[in-house]
């Protein structure tokens, strides 16, 4: 009897979602003739109930579009509005008689998809993520596509920086990483590039920069993630910490510590006031670019598409083959498994020795510490 497979894309949207949705559904329908049925907007039209009809040829012709036609959302079953709706998902999981759920998404669909495999659910995932965040993989769908975008737009940027004199400032997405600022930085020259792991130094950017134009360089281009903190908010922040801990008698974390998170968060994107700081000190003009939501769109570079396409397929050959439970990685050119325990809750940061961190010092770049 032909397996019957669930697919759904989950949290933002990113360049390779079709592709990947393509590349599952093509193989599973074609080498091993399941039967296949998409919910529309991620986990909530699994709740709800909101099926999509993946039948004739849908799938045709989606490979470079961008976006999802599945359509997106960042509600999961276990916070759903608020509550916990888990036996809903369970329910029409079972109401379809599926074999298998296979969900694309980042870190929260991974966290989603471990809850729904402890449900008794056999559960799938693919990463994607324009930020390149999620762990045990070396690359996530989307973050090829990203980088192309970012590196192109300071590329455009370096002639209007040249003409006018200016500090250039190109805020790029990474709340919490700096894969996609570090990576377009390099690739595109920026002279100053500032991620969340290195909590930067404003006196020793306007320092360099300061340098560059004793050099005779009359402008710089500064590639910032939005999630980027000054070593002075980190060290307000450690200082509250220190004066706001409280413990239990049980040794738990209290509230308090998640509060002060929250608030790191929230104020931890700082473009405006760098840009503002950057030009007292150095009397040189400053612009600031937000490129946000931009480097989503789009059709996906080759690389995401062959990416997708690869993890994709791979996808089916393990539903055909009745293993679940795991995220389907990538990892020296090939798919790889990964235990859902072993990824959720988990975020992939930038080591400080990382060979990419190695290189723009080597080449001159500020990384701001």
């Amino acid at each position: 009897m032909a397996k019957k497979a669930g697919i759904l894309t989950a949290g933002s949207d990113c360049p390779g979602l079709n592709a990947t949705i393509r590349g599952f559904g093509k193989a599973a329908r074609n080498r091993y003739g399941m039967d296949l049925i998409g919910f529309r907007d991620g986990f909530r039209g699994l709740v709800l109930d909101h099926p999509v009809d993946l039948g004739g040829d849908v799938l045709s012709n989606i490979l470079t579009a961008g976006g999802t036609i599945l359509g997106t959302s960042r509600d999961v079953p276990h916070a759903f509005e608020g509550v916990d709706r888990t036996i809903d998902a369970v329910d029409v999981y079972h109401a379809h008689d599926l074999d298998a759920l296979v969900c694309i998404g980042g870190r929260e669909t991974q966290e989603a998809a471990l809850k729904l495999t402890e449900a008794g659910l056999n559960v799938l995932t693919l990463p994607k993520s324009a930020d390149n965040d999620v762990p045990m993989t070396e690359k996530t769908i989307g973050f090829d596509t990203a980088q192309d975008i970012a590196t192109e737009a300071i590329d455009r940027l370096h002639s209007t920086a040249t003409s006018n004199h200016r500090i250039i400032i190109v805020e790029t997405m990474g709340r919490e990483v700096g894969w996609l600022t570090l990576g377009a930085g390099i690739a595109a020259g920026a002279d100053v590039i500032l991620i969340p792991e290195i909590p930067y130094d404003i006196g020793k950017i306007s320092d360099a920069i300061l340098e560059r134009s004793r050099a005779g360089k009359s402008f710089s281009i500064v590639a910032v993630a939005e999630g980027a903190t000054s070593s002075e908010l980190v060290a307000f922040f450690e200082r509250s910490m220190k004066l706001n801990w409280k413990e239990e008698e049980s040794g738990k974390e209290t509230a308090e510590e998640g509060r002060i998170e929250q608030l790191k968060k929230k104020y931890g994107g700082q473009t405006l006031m760098l840009a503002n700081r950057l030009e007292e000190s150095t009397n040189l003009e400053s612009r600031i670019t937000i490129l946000g939501a931009l480097q989503r769109g789009g059709a996906p570079s080759a690389k995401d598409r062959v990416l997708a396409t690869q993890l994709g397929t791979r996808a089916a050959d393990l539903v055909e083959n009745r293993r679940t439970g795991v995220m389907i990685g990538y990892s020296a050119g090939a798919a790889t498994c990964v235990p859902f325990e072993d990824v959720a809750g988990k975020v992939k940061k930038v080591p400080l020795d990382h060979p990419w961190i190695v290189s723009a010092r080597q080449v001159g770049t500020m990384l701001g510490d």
